[in-house]
């Protein structure tokens, strides 16, 4: 492997190296920074806040930076949430949403007893590619791939679907029904597949499919750490579905990419379930720097500017631009062929697609090929295999982003 590259400042969607070479970063620093790097609002916010507390238990305590966060997450998530459990980042945010959703049956059931913690419905709901971090509970309900290889013996067994399609949603519905009784959970990246390779699927057949899921009693949990926030367009992108989630996971922009904060959001049904003066009901689950109010505070800060005319105006600008550019390279390669490129796609300001050589897999040589050529010419991009994507901050400028386009053409000719 090359040696890193040492990034000594960032400007707004500039990354400057200890050489003063400067790279667009089209992704974001994988998918955190929503403003750009070293926002100076966001700054301002993190030093005030470090100049009352920075840190405090958040166990028997609270404070205002939490308070304010969860009021503001719970008027911008879509309506029916109620509460906010904080974490560490994307993995532990996932991670927190299963325990809720496998001990709300435990509680619901009534099993209180310490030696009896098996309840009737244990198991999860998954799709096949999924991607929902690197801790084990994460890992398990993740596709069985190259970035689980080594502990999948370890791994709890979970049940795998397809994401749907008009043809797989009959059979889905018929496995569904057959495992109802077992299947406490159904976690789902919404219409966005992320490290999986940015697949994208279509939000009718989820919205049927989520109807399908919530008819069998299932929680259904939406990881949108890398879809919220207007990545796709939405605020969530749970919001392109009438049918929504009981609990939602959030992470990388909530902070604009500024500290590491998760946050797992759920509707008082789960919570309910939880208020209870039997102590063997309590949500045993605590991080030391949950709600830390430094990270608190920076989120706060990404939520005022999240808000603003100016950033909706930047995330539609955006996505027209990605869908311009898809016109762009059908009209520049019409009549080839071989077309250098396979399954061109976007969905706000995420746009992708596979170069076509090789298998269409994490470990296709062409991404470092590819990261490499893209930055010498000044942009900052890293396939997931063969998959080149881009989503970059809300910051970038028209001349930025077309620089990137630029080098993008480059990598299919």
């Amino acid at each position: 492997m090359p040696a890193p590259t040492a990034i000594i400042r960032g400007e707004g969607s500039l990354l400057i190296d200890e050489n003063n070479n400067s790279y667009i970063d089209a992704i974001s620093s994988w998918w955190v920074t929503l403003h750009g790097h070293a926002h100076p609002y966001i700054a301002e916010k993190i030093y005030e806040q470090a100049l009352r507390i920075e840190q405090v238990i958040f166990a028997g305590f609270t404070h205002q930076p939490a308070v304010d966060l969860a009021e503001k997450l719970l008027q911008l998530l879509p309506a029916g949430f109620s509460k906010v459990f904080y974490s560490d980042n994307g993995s532990t945010s996932t991670e927190v949403a299963l325990k809720m959703a496998i001990q709300y049956w435990w509680n619901e059931d009534g099993q209180q007893e310490a030696k009896s913690k098996t309840a009737k419905r244990n198991k999860i709901l998954a799709f096949n590619n999924a991607y929902h971090g690197d801790t084990f509970g994460a890992m398990s309900v993740s596709d069985r791939s190259v970035f689980t290889l080594a502990f999948h013996e370890l791994l709890f067994e979970v049940i795998f679907i397809d994401t749907p399609t008009e043809e797989n949603l009959a059979h889905t519905k018929e496995l569904i029904n057959q495992h109802e009784n077992e299947i406490a959970a159904f976690i789902y990246e919404p219409l966005v597949q992320g490290a999986g390779g940015m697949k994208m699927f279509n939000a009718d057949l989820m919205n049927e499919l989520l109807g399908i899921v919530k008819q069998s009693g299932i929680i259904c949990i939406a990881d949108e750490v890398m879809t919220g926030f207007g990545r796709t367009g939405k605020f969530f992108a749970s919001e392109y579905m009438q049918q929504r989630p009981d609990i939602i996971c959030l992470s990388k922009g909530l902070t604009g990419g500024t500290m590491a904060l998760g946050a797992t959001v759920c509707n008082a049904k789960i919570y309910n379930a939880y208020v209870n003066d039997d102590k063997l009901k309590t949500f045993f689950h605590g991080h030391s720097f949950t709600a830390n109010p430094l990270a608190c505070s920076a989120a706060l800060g990404s939520m005022d500017l999240l808000i603003k005319p100016e950033t909706k105006r930047a995330i539609e600008f955006i996505s027209e631009s990605n869908r311009d550019f898809m016109q762009t390279v059908v009209s520049k390669f019409a009549g080839n062929s071989l077309l250098p490129y396979r399954n061109l796609r976007a969905l706000g300001t995420i746009l992708a697609f596979e170069i076509n050589e090789g298998k269409d897999e994490y470990l296709n040589n062409v991404g470092p090929v590819v990261t490499q050529r893209c930055m010498n010419a000044g942009v900052y991009i890293r396939p997931l295999g063969n998959c080149v994507y881009i989503m970059p901050p809300y910051c970038i400028t028209v001349d930025q982003l077309q620089k990137v386009y630029d080098v993008l053409l480059t990598v299919l000719v």
